[in-house]
C-alpha cells in the first residue's frame, strides 16, 4: 500500500508537470504576439481550478454517497473531513482528482486562443473545474461504483472480476472528449480570429489563411512534455504493478498507440502533401494519447496499434474538415486531438477489451454501455457550454459591440501581451516577424484627431544638389517613406500596387512619437519611452504622382487616433539600376 501511494504521488506530479506541455504547445503553435496570455491562462486555469475544485467541484466527485440517482455525490460529507479531519482525510485521491480537473480545463484554452477575452476565461474555467467536469466524471469514477452510469453497467452484469463496467480508466472520455466538445464549441461561437477566413460581399468563405505558430520548437518540446506526462497520467489510476490494470501493460498500450497514431500522420500529410507536416505530425503523438487513454489497461497490442492508426487518420481529416467545412478556427488542433480522439477511445474501449470486448467475443453490452456513456457525457458537456458561452455572447463590453466572450479587434490585432497583460514582448531581445494578414476590413475610424496630425508628411526638399542632366530633362524622382502599424502593411501594399508601384522596401523597425508610447510596467516598474514595433515602407517614384501616393497611404492608415503613421518625402538626385547600369526612368522600370 505505501509502495501503492508513493508512485500516486509521483504520478500526479507528472501529471502537473502536463500543463507546461499544455502551454508550450499552444503557445508555439499561436503567435509570438499573445504568448504572455496562454501562459497566464494555463497558469490560471489550474489555480483559480484549484480554489473551485476544493470548494465546490471536489466535494461532488469524491463523495462516498449519491444523490439524485446517482447524478452526483453528496458534497457534505466531504466538506466536513476536508474542513474538520484534514489529517486524515485522503488528500491523494483527492490532489489525484484535482490534476485530472485541470487538464479538463486547459484543453479548451487552445481552440480559443489568440481573441478570448481573459477575464471569460478564467470565468469559465472555474465553471468546468467546479461544475462541468465533476459532475459527468462522478459518473464514471464516483466512489464505490455509486455514479448511475456505473450502476447501469452492474445491471449489464459488466462490473465483476474481469470487467470495469463502463471502461474510461484515465479519461479520454471524462476529461479529453469533455475538454474537447467544450472548445468545439468555445471556438465556434467565439469567431475565427480576425484574417484566418476572407468572404466575399455574401459573408461565403473564398479563402482560408494558413496562420503559422511562431516556434515549433517550442510546440514540439511540448508535445515530448506531454507524452512524458501520459506516463503518470495513464498508470496512475492502476491499482497494481501487474495484471489487467498493471503498469507494464499500460506503458506498453501507450507507446505503442502514439507512436502508431503519429507515424499514420506522417505517412497521411506525405502523400498528400508531398512532404511531412511537422505541425500535425506533433499533434499526431497527442491524438494517439489520447485515444488509448481509456482502454489501456483492457486492450492488448494488437488493440492498440489498431487505437492508434484510426486516430492519426482520424486527426487528419478531423482538422480539415473543422477548418475548411465548418469553418471553426482552432489554431492547436484541439477539437480533433481532444474531442474526435476522445471519443473514438472511448467506443474503441467496446470494440476491443480483451475481456468484454465485441471483437474478442463478448457480444455487444460494453459497446452499448460505452455508447450511452458517450451521449450522456456529451450532452451534459455541451448543454453547459452553450449555455455559458452563449450568455458570455449576449453580454457587450464598454464599446457596446464586442461580446464580453471576445477581445476586441483592436486588441486581438495588437495582441493579447500588450493590451490584457501590459506585455510588451515575450520575446524583448528578437526582432519579430512582420504579419501577412490583412486587417484592414477590422480596423474602423474611431478617433477624431485630423488626418494632419494623425498621418503627418514632412517634405524634405534636395534644391541645392546638383541634378544630373538626365533627371533634369525626365524630370524628378521621389522617394516616400512610411511609417506605420505593422498590423496595416498587408492593406498598405495592395493600395500602392493598385496604383501601379510594384517595387518597395519594407523594414521592420522600432520607435515611439512624441506620446512616447503608452506606460507599459514590468514587475511594477514603468517602462519608460516604449518603443512600439513599425513598419517602414520606402518607395521611389518618377511618372506616378506624389500626391497621389500619399492620398492612398493616408486614406488606408487613418483610424483617427495619433500613432496612425508617418509619411516622409524626399527628393531623389537619381536612380541606378545595379545589374544593368542603367540610370534615370530606365532604372525605375518594372517598379512603378
Amino acid at each position: 500500500m505505501w509502495d501503492y501511494q508513493i508512485w500516486k504521488l509521483i504520478a500526479i506530479s507528472l501529471i502537473f508537470f502536463m500543463q507546461a506541455g499544455f502551454a508550450m504547445c499552444e503557445a508555439g503553435f499561436t503567435r509570438a504576439k499573445n504568448t504572455g496570455n496562454i501562459v497566464m491562462k494555463n497558469l490560471m486555469d489550474f489555480c483559480l481550478g484549484t480554489v473551485t475544485f476544493i470548494l465546490i467541484g471536489g466535494p461532488i466527485l469524491c463523495a462516498e454517497n449519491a444523490i439524485a440517482g446517482g447524478l452526483l455525490g453528496s458534497a457534505g460529507q466531504v466538506w466536513g473531513d476536508m474542513f474538520t479531519n484534514a489529517s486524515t482525510y485522503n488528500w491523494t485521491d483527492f490532489i489525484f482528482n484535482l490534476v485530472f480537473c485541470a487538464t479538463t480545463a486547459t484543453i479548451v484554452s487552445g481552440a480559443m486562443a489568440e481573441r478570448t477575452n481573459f477575464k471569460a476565461y478564467c470565468i469559465y474555467s472555474m465553471i468546468i473545474s467546479a461544475i462541468v467536469y465533476p459532475v459527468e466524471a462522478y459518473w464514471n469514477w464516483g466512489a464505490g461504483n455509486n455514479g448511475w452510469l456505473q450502476q447501469l453497467a452492474a445491471d449489464w452484469g459488466l462490473i465483476d472480476g474481469t470487467a470495469q463496467g463502463f471502461i474510461d480508466l484515465s479519461g479520454s472520455c471524462s476529461i479529453h472528449m469533455v475538454g474537447g466538445l467544450t472548445a468545439l464549441i468555445g471556438a465556434w461561437m467565439v469567431g475565427p480570429r480576425i484574417g484566418k477566413y476572407t468572404r466575399d460581399e455574401n459573408g461565403k468563405v473564398v479563402k482560408i489563411n494558413a496562420i503559422q505558430g511562431h516556434n515549433i520548437l517550442m510546440g514540439a518540446l511540448g508535445v515530448f512534455i506531454l507524452w512524458f506526462g501520459w506516463y503518470g497520467f495513464n498508470p496512475a489510476a492502476c491499482t497494481s504493478w501487474d495484471s489487467y490494470e498493471g503498469m507494464g501493460q499500460v506503458f506498453m498500450t501507450t507507446t505503442i498507440a502514439a507512436a502508431l497514431s503519429t507515424v499514420t500522420v506522417m505517412i497521411i500529410t506525405w502523400v498528400r502533401n508531398g512532404k511531412p507536416d511537422v505541425s500535425m505530425t506533433l499533434n499526431g503523438s497527442l491524438a494517439g494519447l489520447v485515444a488509448i487513454t481509456a482502454g489501456c489497461s483492457r486492450v492488448d497490442l494488437v488493440g492498440s496499434v489498431v487505437i492508434g492508426i484510426v486516430a492519426g487518420v482520424l486527426l487528419c481529416f478531423g482538422v480539415e474538415f473543422i477548418d475548411k467545412v465548418l469553418h471553426i478556427d482552432d489554431p492547436v488542433g484541439a477539437c480533433s486531438v481532444h474531442f474526435l480522439n476522445g471519443l473514438w477511445g472511448t467506443l474503441a474501449c467496446g470494440l476491443f477489451s480483451t475481456t468484454t470486448g465485441l471483437f474478442y467475443g463478448h457480444g455487444f453490452a460494453q459497446l452499448g454501455i460505452q455508447l450511452i456513456g458517450i451521449v450522456a457525457v456529451c450532452a451534459w458537456t455541451a448543454a453547459w457550454a452553450f449555455l455559458v458561452f452563449g450568455v458570455m455572447k449576449l453580454i457587450k463590453r464598454k464599446d457596446g459591440k464586442t461580446p464580453f466572450l471576445r477581445a476586441t479587434p483592436e486588441e486581438e490585432i495588437r495582441g493579447l501581451d500588450i493590451t490584457e497583460h501590459g506585455l510588451i514582448s515575450a520575446y524583448p531581445d528578437f526582432v519579430a516577424q512582420v504579419e501577412s494578414l490583412d486587417y484592414s476590413g477590422a480596423i474602423e475610424v474611431t478617433g477624431d484627431v485630423p488626418v494632419a496630425e494623425a498621418v503627418s508628411v514632412t517634405h524634405f526638399s534636395e534644391a541645392d544638389a546638383v541634378v544630373p542632366q538626365e533627371t533634369r530633362e525626365s524630370g524628378k524622382f521621389t522617394k516616400i517613406e512610411i511609417i506605420c502599424k505593422e498590423r496595416m502593411l498587408d492593406a498598405l501594399k495592395d493600395g500602392m500596387l493598385a496604383l501601379g508601384i510594384n517595387g518597395m522596401t519594407v523594414s521592420h523597425v522600432m520607435g515611439c512619437g512624441q506620446q512616447k508610447g503608452s506606460p507599459e510596467y514590468y514587475r511594477g516598474v514603468q517602462v519608460e519611452a516604449t518603443l512600439l514595433p513599425k513598419i517602414q515602407v520606402d518607395i521611389v517614384v518618377g511618372k506616378i504622382p506624389v500626391e497621389n501616393v500619399i492620398d492612398t497611404a493616408r486614406k488606408i492608415l487613418y483610424t483617427g487616433h495619433i500613432g496612425d503613421g508617418k509619411i516622409f518625402v524626399y527628393d531623389v538626385l537619381n536612380v541606378v539600376k545595379v545589374r544593368t547600369g542603367e540610370k534615370g526612368y530606365n532604372a525605375l522600370e518594372g517598379e512603378e
